[in-house]
């Protein structure tokens, strides 16, 4: 090795990643997205004039140029830390991945827990004598007067053991990556993608024969918000668990390096438990219908 090849070689386990345009772009990109989607909500923004007149006549289409610079700096950019990850991604690296992963899906308990904190002081008060507007509005009985729940029994349990399940394809998926079995680690994955968009399809059918809309009331508003956002994380975990099907078809997990693997199950773990508080708390204890409901 001459003098110029050693100055070039790499004396730590880090990965130092290349200037990249993708985080300027993105930062584009969300910005746009979140004053195309101000502005579909609130047409005269500006004023009433010539942008007014444009946003009512493209309604929601105003947020397309975000949105799709997102999806694409979620692409490429994706891509480039896929391919960083087959050569530069040490057990070092791994590790401080694995530390960032814990600490987002924390981030997302947090996220959570405010809705269920809205929920539980809603529910467990519905009759304070310090807020009257509230007991107004529920009739001082949980769940509010006129409101029919959805049966906790019914397409919400059927969720459920769909949601269950899939958490034991994608454990298993992962025990075949363990193994270096591409052949049951793309089984493992493909059943657990398939679990999913029935989960989306049962939840979109729930929807849209719910009895009650998101602005009826303080149940109906923290039920859809609760339950929406968990719908969303599913969408994104199995978005991820479908790129990740496709790297398990190229054979890019090896037993001791998938981490993108290993990131996208954890995720789907955590939205498998935070459906179970959903479904427990809010579908069963919520509705009145549990043995230890508040009437």
């Amino acid at each position: 090795m001459n003098m110029a090849e050693a100055g070039h070689t790499q004396k730590h386990p880090y990965h130092l990643v290349d200037p990249s345009p993708w985080p300027a772009i993105g930062a584009t990109g969300a910005l746009l997205l979140a004053l195309g989607a101000a502005l579909g909500m609130h047409p005269d923004l500006f004023g009433t004039g010539l942008v007014e007149r444009i946003v009512k006549d493209v309604e929601w289409w105003v947020i397309a140029p975000g949105l799709l610079i997102i999806l694409a700096v979620m692409f490429w950019w994706w891509s480039d830390v896929i391919a960083e990850s087959r050569k530069y991604h040490t057990a070092v690296v791994q590790l401080g991945l694995r530390y960032g992963m814990i600490l987002f899906i924390a981030s997302e308990v947090l996220f959570f827990a405010a809705f269920f904190w809205a929920f539980f002081d809603s529910s467990l008060f519905p009759g304070a004598e310090n807020m009257p507007t509230r007991t107004e509005a529920t009739g001082g009985v949980w769940p509010p007067k006129g409101i029919h729940v959805i049966a906790p029994f019914d397409l919400p349990f059927m969720n459920t053991l769909i949601l269950l399940l899939s958490g034991t394809t994608v454990t298993w998926a992962h025990h075949a990556i363990l193994e270096g079995n591409k052949r049951d680690a793309v089984r493992g994955l493909l059943l657990t993608v398939i679990l999913g968009l029935c989960f989306t399809g049962i939840q979109i059918y729930e929807y849209s024969n719910a009895p009650f809309s998101f602005r009826e009331n303080i149940y109906s508003s923290t039920f859809f918000m609760a339950t929406g956002f968990h719908g969303f994380h599913v969408m994104v975990g199995t978005t991820f668990l479908v790129v990740c099907l496709f790297r398990a078809m190229a054979g890019q997990f090896k037993p001791n390096q998938h981490f993108g693997f290993e990131a996208a199950a954890w995720y789907w773990h955590f939205v498998d438990v935070v459906w179970l508080f959903l479904f427990f708390c809010i579908y069963w204890w919520g509705s009145g219908k549990a043995p230890i409901a508040m009437h």
